[in-house]
């Protein structure tokens, strides 16, 4: 059994770079946030790869991915509504019927189900700023379908050299 999340959190981020828009400005997609990151932006982090559905046949999986939106403001000079823009608009891009859902073939895997397990608001008062955070939680089911492939000749391939 191969683990796909690392796949998954890439091809999310992919997915939503360019297409999360606050006052018609791109807003920035990371899977490590840089120190010197702008405000707003999203955080795409995984959480948990849990083998489900046993069989002889194949291996299956059911990953957990966070999409955390993230801004900041001055005392009373925002709120949370450029979180509840970036929500809808990364809900808008993953949480798609099947044919839309992301590929990993090429990577020997096939998202069979995704669904979005709920979205937290918080809210932390700072002596800098008042910050918003809505973070989105994301499962999806996986099953790999190419047991020589992905990770698997990426890792022979560090091997060799």
């Amino acid at each position: 059994m191969l683990e796909a999340i690392h796949y998954l959190r890439k091809g999310i981020i992919e997915k939503l770079s360019g297409n999360v828009l606050i006052n018609g400005v791109s807003v920035p997609i990371y899977g490590r946030v840089p120190t010197n990151a702008n405000y707003p932006f999203i955080r795409v982090y995984s959480v948990s790869n849990d083998e489900t559905d046993q069989n002889q046949t194949s291996y299956n999986m059911e990953t957990l991915t966070r999409i955390e939106c993230v801004t900041r403001f001055s005392s009373d000079d925002g709120g949370e509504l450029d979180c509840n823009l970036m929500v809808s608009q990364c809900l808008q891009q993953l949480r798609t019927r099947s044919q839309n859902y992301i590929d990993l073939s090429a990577n020997g895997f096939n998202i069979y189900t995704s669904q979005n397990e709920g979205v937290k608001y918080l809210e932390e008062d700072l002596k800098d700023f008042t910050y918003y955070r809505a973070i989105i939680e994301l499962s999806n089911k996986i099953q790999q379908i190419d047991s020589v492939g992905g990770l698997q000749i990426e890792l022979q391939n560090d091997l060799q050299s």
